[in-house]
């Protein structure tokens, strides 16, 4: 394939759309939260093929014509025809097109969907954005003209100067995501989506639980910016809304998301105290308290005694 190419061997992880922007050389976005473009507008300078990358976004599409391949999650040929399909952070994609794709493109980061009330059970009103094999859809030629109609009002109202764009936007948002579940609903039976959805919530419970033992791991050093004791912190990370972490969270163990930074502190305490000769101060900036009281009072709501006496009890 003759054209642009990025060649690499470590996988990029986009965290931002101007950082993926910069990657496949196109211009930056207009807002850092929000962006939309035509297939058509990127063709001129775009990379035409792309190795295996990640980003933290969401994005939806459409693409109405184009002749090479994009891959997205094991889905290695896309339909012949007009196609929509979608990508959520943690997706893996590559491509290796020709400059002649036509159709648009939406991202929107989670901190863009939690400004509007309209998304706030984002993930529970569109479950399929969980799951890490996005699915390419058939549209017939009415739909991809409704479709096309929804993302032309988008971007009029992105590149407008009206000062409540947003509001429709997100409207005109909130239209699309339920196009794409409805076209998800009818791939896929109830029970195979349920399944591929639960799968996407373990996966999630997987992730937490390596980012607590990550964040709170023996060497890393206290950082005052950083409440890593809040599943907040943590919900960012993996680009979910607290609400629906915790919600998953609990529903796969039973225990919110806070008991399980609680456990791991408490393990880690015990381990601490019975296997180290760290006095309780050391032992509380090593767990990320920001001060030895604090652990002190931590520890004796959760086991009914304090570190010292704990420590002492062990050793008898």
């Amino acid at each position: 394939m003759e054209g642009n190419k990025i060649k690499g061997s470590i996988m990029k992880n986009f965290k931002t759309i101007s950082a993926y922007c910069r990657a496949i050389h196109v211009p930056a976005p207009k807002y850092e939260q929000f962006d939309i473009r035509s297939f058509e507008e990127n063709m001129p300078s775009v990379v035409h093929q792309m190795p295996p990358f990640r980003h933290a976004f969401y994005a939806i599409a459409i693409k109405m014509g184009g002749k090479g391949k994009a891959i997205s999650s094991h889905f290695t040929d896309f339909p012949e025809g007009p196609v929509i399909f979608f990508n959520s952070p943690f997706q893996i994609l590559s491509w290796d097109i020709a400059p002649d794709w036509e159709g648009f493109y939406v991202m929107m980061t989670q901190e863009f969907l939690s400004r509007s009330s309209l998304f706030n059970n984002f993930l529970e009103q569109f479950p399929f954005l969980k799951i890490e094999e996005t699915i390419p859809f058939n549209v017939n030629v009415k739909e991809a003209g409704e479709i096309l109609e929804v993302f032309n009002r988008i971007y009029k109202e992105y590149h407008s100067s009206n000062p409540d764009k947003f509001e429709f936007i997100n409207t005109y948002i909130l239209l699309l995501l339920n196009h794409v579940k409805r076209y998800f609903n009818r791939q896929l039976p109830p029970k195979e989506a349920d399944q591929a959805i639960r799968s996407a919530d373990v996966k999630l419970l997987s992730r937490y639980q390596k980012l607590i033992e990550l964040h709170l791991r023996e060497d890393a050093a206290w950082d005052s910016t950083k409440n890593l004791h809040s599943p907040s912190f943590y919900a960012n990370l993996l680009n979910v809304h607290p609400n629906h972490l915790n919600a998953v969270i609990k529903g796969i163990s039973g225990k919110t998301a806070l008991q399980h930074i609680h456990s791991h502190l408490i393990h880690h305490a015990k381990s601490y105290l019975t296997q180290t000769n760290l006095s309780i101060k050391e032992i509380a900036y090593q767990l990320q308290f920001d001060a030895p009281n604090n652990f002190n009072n931590f520890f004796k709501k959760h086991t009914q005694t304090t570190p010292g006496a704990y420590r002492k009890n062990a050793r008898l």
